[in-house]
């Protein structure tokens, strides 16, 4: 009986752990802003092999490509108003901070700029989806500031699929962009996500 018992709980425990936070039903209307920098971009793939393209196959929505190659997220800061402002979108994508790492940027203030961004979508009445990025590396995972951000802010979030990516050699089309097979999965996977959160 206690075996039973115990055993429940760690199920309860896991499910906890796993579970995911919500945002709204996606109606046919709504926009999605992918916001980035190159990855969001496409860099290393054709205009309609980048992830905000073949994701918006996959919803049936529309989303707009808002990535600039070379970004850093102070200048993504600066960015994002108009954008918000322009597409009034219902939910953003957030994948930034590959070139803070790049350049070896203060991680503090890339913490905070990231901070500012998911505040300024909230604030617009936009919810966010956050995409971990990792640091290149040799063993490649999504720096943990990112699972504290989502935390912080209860955010649907991606943690692992960038690292996978950029570690298999047949997914990439250099050594820090993925090519048109890597953004593929990379929309599969973020749509599978949103559909988990609720949004279809």
């Amino acid at each position: 009986m206690l075996v039973t018992v115990c055993c429940l709980f760690a199920l309860w425990l896991l499910a906890a752990c796993e579970k995911t936070p919500r945002i709204s039903p996606l109606d046919g209307e709504a926009v999605i802003l992918a916001f980035g920098d190159s990855l969001t971009h496409g860099t290393g793939a054709g205009a309609e092999e980048t992830y905000p393209a073949v994701l918006a196959g996959l919803l049936g929505r529309e989303v707009v490509n808002a990535g600039v190659p070379g970004e850093v997220a102070a200048a993504g800061l600066k960015r994002l108003p108009e954008l918000l402002a322009e597409y009034q979108p219902a939910l953003v994508i957030l994948c930034h901070g590959g070139n803070d790492f790049l350049r070896r940027l203060d991680r503090e203030v890339l913490i905070g700029n990231l901070r500012e961004m998911i505040a300024l979508c909230q604030e617009s009445g936009a919810e966010v989806l956050l995409v971990g990025v990792p640091q290149v590396g040799l063993f490649l995972s999504a720096d943990p500031l990112y699972g504290e951000l989502a935390e912080e802010f209860a955010l649907p979030y991606e943690e692992k699929i960038l690292a996978k990516i950029l570690s298999e050699r047949e997914l990439k089309s250099d050594q820090i962009h993925p090519n048109g097979r890597g953004y593929a999965l990379l929309a599969e996977k973020l749509a599978a996500l949103i559909a988990k959160a609720g949004g279809i």
